[in-house]
């Protein structure tokens, strides 16, 4: 009932409230109570009930009205109460329902939690004197509105009843009401709703309130982190140092404990004790949460074993969250080790168990861990949530397997589950970083479809998607489709579109579309910033970027290291080494410390300038603080190397690349081709200063000696390179290109992916990932450099594939 509503209800005039009973004078007899019981029976059984209703009726010449409450109160359907309602006050004998009728029919929508029908039949009644509620009634609609989270309803109408009765409602009345405000964290308009009570109550204790009543504002002062204040409630209530018994202990115990008091929180659990109260699985689980927060594992250990010699079932609840915080602390082992410990002590882990343990399993990326707990949920007939699945899905997205991704989404629909924002985020964006934004677009309308709207997060992933696949005018139309669809863009949705123009070659249009974000009054935020800087970078117009970095800290926005590893980068492409390395103690003095991006664009401006020493030792500095290089750092290093012709020091950094399991790219591949494809003998004489040869050089320098050509030595000592560092998907997309190329794959090329098979535990399928074409001779050489390969593994014996190599040959000879 709306505020407008309730202000043009007046109060009566003197009201006479009547007693809060639904029954009317008419004698309720054995009889009528047969009646009553036929009548609700035709009610609920025929279609056409209303002549059956009144030959009834008029045999016990009795008229509707007269018992219509008693049929209210029996019904079991408001909407066949309601239609009753419209025949009785329709008929043409015209005999009006009373105001105890009309009550019993509020209390039946009430039931029921048919509010637009109360709401409408509250308006009408609270207006006619003569048919005003019974407070039994009004009590009823109360409880209903709190119940149902229409707490704001049920506050109008409490404040309304006592307006006009001058009544307070039912003690469970109004601890429903508390409790509904507190759970919507209306803790103040509860705390003085209860004050207003306690001094109507003019100190007769329990009055009005009772002690669930004190509990219900202790447990919201507490939720608020106002623990003493609870805790002076109770004493104002009993007096100081009393706390009357184990559920206020409970409150106030978890109330310490949720506010990271778990000193405080003890105190009152050795109190509770002393004072010979019994703890109860509330209490230990409330100071067994706090203690797993703070990672005390031995307290928690105690307390379980303590619950387990007082005869306390150890719950579920408790279990998962020691499990929880086991994971949550890095102590995987020991979290499944206490699923161990669950089960023997006769406590069956449920799905909130395999939930913890499948999350925690995806986020240290053991995927087929997660996959076993998986199994064991179904196996055990437990019902999987979005929560078993949603971790799964962005798992795999992660590791660009998006077609068991999409196979787990179909299993999570076919359990009845509704993919959420979040599942369907988690896949739109790995397929938007794996460049699949076409398959994204179709996940999108599939999400529509389903009824599940796209949030600003997701239309920015697709967004940034289209930018950078150069497809600017779609990017757009998705942004007049958030706008269409009621959806506010934030600074991060504008900030795509300002790089996506940049990246696109458009830059007035991304610095017009910068200045009308500003226009709007939005913050462009750091990320609009640094997107306007890096395309000021781009364009070569460094003094604009500089000009835009003051320009933030003038909008108080912090530059990041992002921000000027932009600038240096901008510079060193504009060969301006030096005031790029100006930057640096602007950066260092912001507390911005030198990123990846930062190091890369510092080596590659020392490496264009011929200063390949300097760019070798930042390149080892940045290694030595703990910040690894990524693959455009060792591509840049490789390629350099490579230019001036320093073989043995390119091929040492590349393998340094694989052992760090950095991914190379195809620019790698192509730098090291290039390199060694124009070799000299002078790479068979020892460098000064030159590190132990490396296995990629000590396989190319055998290769040329057994006269391969330089080209084919070097893809077949990059492939064997990526095999022995198990890197075989990476390893056949390169022999597939290899090919496409025009070059042959040889015997040392098969015995290459081979070892890489084998090393990946794929010994028994080779023959569905490679085939064998080779001549006895052939199948000689790949097993001579099988066991040249065999060196470089930690076993010390003959690998599978030299076993392998060698049981072709004799199959050959035979």
């Amino acid at each position: 009932m709306s505020k407008t509503l309730l202000s043009r209800i007046k109060p009566l005039h003197n009201p006479k409230p009547k007693p809060p009973s639904s029954s009317s004078n008419f004698p309720l007899t054995r009889r009528i109570k047969e009646v009553v019981n036929e009548v609700c029976q035709i009610l609920h059984t025929q279609q056409q009930w209303e002549d059956a209703v009144e030959i009834r009726l008029s045999q016990e010449e009795i008229v509707p009205p007269d018992i219509a409450h008693l049929v209210f109160d029996k019904l079991k359907d408001a909407h066949v109460g309601l239609k009753f309602f419209d025949w009785v006050s329709q008929r043409p004998d015209g005999c009006p329902l009373d105001r105890f009728a009309c009550s019993s029919l509020l209390k039946l929508l009430a039931k029921f939690r048919v509010f637009p029908e109360i709401d409408s039949l509250l308006s009408s009644l609270t207006t006619c004197e003569d048919k005003f509620p019974t407070l039994e009634a009004l009590d009823a609609v109360i409880k209903a509105y709190s119940d149902s989270n229409l707490v704001d309803k049920a506050v109008e109408l409490y404040y309304f009843v006592l307006r006009t009765y001058n009544l307070v409602p039912h003690v469970v009345t109004v601890n429903s009401l508390l409790h509904g405000l507190v759970k919507h964290g209306k803790i103040k308009t509860a705390r003085r709703l209860y004050d207003e009570l306690v001094e109507r109550s003019g100190g007769v204790e329990d009055k009005f309130l009772d002690n669930f009543s004190t509990c219900i504002i202790v447990t919201g002062l507490s939720k608020e982190g106002n623990v003493e204040e609870g805790r002076k409630l109770i004493e104002d209530r009993w007096g100081k140092g009393c706390v009357p018994n184990v559920v206020f202990y409970n409150t106030l115990i978890d109330g310490y404990c949720k506010k990271g008091d778990i000193r405080r929180a003890y105190g009152l659990f050795n109190e509770l004790k002393l004072k010979s109260f019994l703890p109860t699985v509330e209490t230990y689980g409330a100071l067994i949460n706090g203690f797993c927060k703070d990672g005390h594992f031995e307290r928690v250990d105690m307390l379980v074993q303590e619950m387990v010699e007082r005869g306390v079932i150890v719950n579920a609840r408790v279990y998962n969250t020691i499990i929880d915080a086991r994971c949550r602390h890095g102590f995987t082992v020991e979290a499944i080790d206490t699923v161990r410990k669950m089960v023997e002590a006769g406590s069956k882990p449920d799905i909130v168990t395999y939930n913890i343990l499948i999350s925690y399993s995806c986020k240290d990326e053991k995927i087929q861990e997660a996959e076993k707990f998986l199994d064991q949920v179904k196996n055990m007939r437990l019902v999987p949530t979005k929560f078993t699945y949603t971790p799964l899905v962005h798992a795999y997205c992660k590791f660009g397997d998006f077609e068991r991704a999409l196979s787990l989404l179909a299993e999570m629909t076919e359990y009845g589950e509704k993919p959420d924002v979040s599942t369907y985020g988690a896949l739109v964006h790995g397929l938007v970083v794996s460049g699949e934004v076409d398959v994204a677009l179709v996940i999108r309308d599939k999400m529509i479809e389903r009824g599940v709207s796209p949030d600003a997060g997701i239309y920015n992933v697709l967004m940034s998607g289209l930018c950078k696949k150069l497809k600017l005018p779609a990017a757009r139309q998705l942004l007049d489709e958030m706008l269409g669809g009621g959806i506010l863009p934030d600074v991060y949705v504008y900030a795509t579109l300002v790089d996506g123009c940049v990246r696109n070659g458009e830059f007035q249009e991304a610095k017009k579309l910068f200045e009308q974000t500003i226009e709007m009054g939005m913050d462009p935020g750091l990320v609009g910033y640094n997107a306007m800087i890096k395309g000021y970078c781009k364009f070569g117009l460094m003094k604009d970027a500089v000009a835009c970095i003051s320009r933030m800290k003038k909008s108080k926005i912090s530059p990041d290291a992002f921000t000027y590893s932009t600038v240096i980068d901008g510079y060193v492409k504009q060969n301006d080494l030096r005031r790029a390395l100006m930057i640096l103690p602007h950066m260092v003095k912001r507390n911005c410390m030198p990123n990846v991006v930062t190091y890369s664009s510092l080596i590659y401006g020392f490496c264009q300038n011929g200063d390949l020493m300097r760019a070798e030792k930042l390149f080892n500095g940045m290694q030595s603080i703990g910040m690894m290089p990524n693959v455009i750092t060792y591509s840049i290093l490789v390629g350099s190397f490579c230019k001036v012709g320093k073989l043995a020091k390119a091929a040492s950094i590349f393998e340094q690349m694989l052992m760090h399991k950095c991914y190379p790219t195809d620019v790698t591949f192509n730098y090291l081709v290039n390199g060694f494809s124009h070799c000299t003998h002078t790479i068979f004489s020892k460098e000064k200063n030159d590190e132990k040869c490396s296995k990629f050089m000590a396989i190319f320098k055998r290769m040329i000696s057994d006269g391969w050509h330089p080209r084919n030595a070097a893809y077949n000592s990059i492939i064997t390179s990526l095999c022995l560092h198990k890197m075989l998907k990476t390893a056949l997309q390169l022999r597939d290109k290899m090919i496409s190329k025009g070059y042959t794959t040889d015997s040392v090329t098969f015995a290459a992916l081979l070892h890489g098979i084998c090393l990946n535990g794929k010994s028994k399928e080779w023959k569905s990932i490679i085939s064998c074409s080779l001549s006895a001779t052939e199948l000689s050489v790949a097993l001579k450099y099988s066991l040249i390969f065999d060196q470089y593994l930690s076993h010390g014996f003959n690998s599978e594939a030299s076993v392998i190599l060698h049981t072709l040959g004799k199959g050959h000879v035979s």
